[in-house]
């Protein structure tokens, strides 16, 4: 691959992958792939200008080059299933076991929270040696195993395979198409049989490249390690480098009596997958299944930072899709921009008029016009619920920091897909330390609302606790339900006490560290006094709420589309790493939650409302409502195939968990905004 600008990177697109649905008869060929694009590597690659065998790689997977013969095992993750979006251990299953035992990798904490349990396997390759191996035979299935086995296939649970920290990647032929997927099913049932059938023979093609070392400085942040590697002698580091990991899955009938008297890693004859349903295993009980595998190595020209780009290239068909999605885009831009634009012209044109009269014709103006301007007395009232809303401005102050400077690092490519868990840890981590930013902001709110400081370390409190607190109330009655199911998603009791230390030694600290600034910091003095009995609000035809929660479609044109993208990501284990588009979409959301709510604010205050404060922030904040949902429209028309009580409890109640997030960072932009403006209308009035 030629040397590519960083900027390229900035828009890969999502492979349209999802755990696939029953194998059909067509299962049992490979086409052969397309040939891989060198246009997206998946990690940035920056090049010393004039010295093009120099290479700076950003974090990704740490490069591993293997010699001839190297033995290398690959590993597996938690068996997943878009049936139930509830993950179980590998090793549930009667599958066979390492000679070693069962080794777990080390994990993070974004892998432990996504439910990830990543073990060794009995999968051994050498490199550059094409064989078929003898893996073991099991006793005959007892009814417990013989009833497990078949409900995995019917749910469609899908064995996730890594080589060299390259998931497993099949091709199957659906009308036509050649469709990839990640994983490859536990079995599968054939339509108009009632009989189900095993996966136990794997026929692996491993693509690898011959690499003869360059001069090189090399990142890595991934599972495999970390490290900078500076190599000038070729030979050092000359060997091939593992660029590909394919399978075809298919079911054999053995005869246990035979296979049962080999070893593990005996050799084999080469086995073609059988197309007569007769030659398959069939799960029944007391049945012994034989597991076996196939190994083909084959010279690739893909180079090691193209090897995620099979993974994240863009369907044939999403040209015209990502089309739609900047055209739309562009068009809700304009038309906020135009909206915007109008109203800065007439609240200028009245800011003129109003200074160019004298101190007698505007108190003349003042009691002939209605509108904003007879509002000055009462705008800066304390609102109901100060202190919940100085708390929900901080918190949304800490998710909104949050998600931008994770998104920016993504963008950058250091959040790679090979370093699983790594983008939900550098959130946790940095929402941890953002909590001074959240204390600072929400006691500064209070302070400016009350004149005074008394008070200050609850607020700080509250900040700290108020929206970890709604998270682990939700996600503790979500993981006694996984736990009852013995799901590997089920959080173990030391990551809960984990959480909670962070919680309290880290975030907690820091909030009430940053309400301590936020009292020492210069006071918002309010450029007009309050009257002592507020102004009655004219009735209105119809409720000012109505308006409020309309507001909230506006924001949510900027990112539907690209939430359905997300939701796919998260429930249909697509990859998502258009982390550059995405940070132009947060860029428009945040312009469009900020013009959406000083627009209401200002129409509030020209029909005499001057309970704005709440307002604003949900004129913002409702988009929220829409993105819940959406969600719940996914779970209905594009989710089908969820399943069952304790599937669709766990979608409602993350989908809640992050439309609560949304709902504080949005109204927090559209608060900070319409406090702004506000204040700016009435510090340009000249009023006793």
């Amino acid at each position: 691959m030629g040397p590519t600008p960083p900027n390229d990177n900035a828009f890969p697109a999502p492979v349209a992958w999802a755990s696939p649905p029953p194998l059909p008869s067509s299962h049992l060929t490979s086409p052969s792939p397309p040939t891989p694009r060198p246009s997206l590597p998946a990690t940035s690659r920056f090049r010393t200008p004039g010295a093009p065998g120099n290479a700076f790689y950003l974090p990704g997977s740490y490069m591993h080059t293997y010699s001839q013969g190297e033995s290398i095992s690959a590993k597996v993750n938690s068996l997943t299933s878009i049936e139930t979006e509830m993950p179980f251990n590998y090793y549930s299953l009667p599958y066979c076991r390492p000679q070693g035992g069962i080794k777990k990798s080390a994990e993070n904490l974004g892998e432990l929270l996504m439910g990830d349990q990543i073990d060794n396997s009995p999968y051994r390759f050498r490199v550059n040696v094409n064989e078929s191996l003898f893996l073991c035979t099991t006793k005959g299935l007892n009814e417990n195993d013989a009833k497990l086995l078949k409900q995995r296939a019917r749910d469609l649970y899908q064995v996730n395979m890594m080589l060299d920290n390259l998931p497993v990647m099949r091709f199957t032929e659906q009308n036509g198409v050649t469709v990839q997927w990640t994983g490859f099913p536990v079995g599968y049932s054939p339509a108009g049989s009632s009989e189900d059938y095993i996966i136990n023979h794997l026929k692996f093609k491993v693509l690898v490249h011959e690499y003869e070392g360059s001069n090189v400085e090399i990142i890595g942040t991934g599972e495999e390690g970390s490290g900078v590697i500076s190599e000038i002698d070729k030979k050092g580091m000359s060997g091939y480098q593992i660029v590909g990991f394919q399978v075809v899955p298919c079911s054999v009938k053995r005869n246990a009596e035979d296979f049962s008297k080999l070893n593990m890693y005996d050799s084999i004859d080469p086995v073609d997958c059988p197309v007569e349903l007769k030659k398959a295993q069939v799960i029944r009980q007391q049945e012994r299944i034989t597991f076996t595998y196939d190994v083909e190595f084959v010279k690739s020209d893909i180079r090691w930072p193209s090897r995620w780009d099979a993974y994240l290239k863009m369907e044939a068909g999403s040209k015209v899709h990502w089309f739609s999605i900047m055209n739309s885009l562009m068009v809700i831009l304009f038309l906020a921009g135009i909206v915007f634009v109008i109203f800065l012209r007439t609240v200028r044109r009245d800011l003129t008029r109003y200074e160019e009269l004298d101190k007698e014709a505007q108190a003349q103006m003042n009691e002939e016009l209605s509108g904003w301007k007879l509002v000055v007395g009462d705008v800066f009232r304390e609102p109901t619920c100060s202190k919940l809303l100085c708390i929900m401005i901080g918190d949304g102050v800490q998710i909104l920091g949050m998600a931008i400077v994770t998104i920016v690092f993504a963008t950058l490519g250091f959040m790679s897909p090979a370093s699983r868990g790594m983008l939900l840890t550098g959130m946790i981590v940095l929402y941890l330390f953002l909590g001074i930013a959240a204390g600072y902001v929400s006691v500064r709110f209070w302070r400016t609302i009350k004149g005074t400081s008394e008070g200050w370390r609850s607020v700080s409190w509250l900040t700290a606790c108020f929206f970890p607190g709604v998270m682990f109330t939700v996600l503790t009655v979500l993981n006694f339900v996984l736990w009852k199911s013995e799901s590997t998603g089920a959080l173990p009791i030391s990551l809960f006490f984990t959480l909670l230390a962070l919680w309290f030694c880290i975030s907690v600290p820091l909030t009430l560290a940053g309400g301590f600034l936020g009292t020492r910091a210069e006071q918002i003095e309010f450029p007009v006094r309050t009257n002592q009995i507020p102004r009655e609000i004219p009735a209105r035809k119809y409720p000012s709420w109505l308006l409020v929660l309309g507001a909230g479609t506006l924001p949510f044109g900027t990112l539907f589309i690209e939430l359905f993208f997300i939701l796919s990501s998260i429930w249909l284990g697509r990859f998502y790493y258009v982390f550059g588009f995405l940070l132009i979409v947060l860029l428009l959301l945040v312009i469009v939650c900020a013009e959406v709510s000083v627009v209401l604010t200002y129409m509030n205050l020209c029909v005499e409302d001057w309970r704005w404060w709440w307002k604003a922030f949900f004129a913002s904040g409702s988009v929220a409502l829409y993105v819940f949902l959406y969600s719940i429209n996914y779970l209905v028309f594009d989710l089908r195939s969820l399943s069952g009580p304790v599937s669709a409890m766990l979608y409602v109640g993350y989908s809640f968990l992050m439309a609560f997030a949304i709902m504080l960072a949005t109204g927090t932009i559209g608060f900070l905004t319409s406090f702004a403006f506000v204040h700016y209308l009435f510090s340009s009035v000249k009023i006793d």
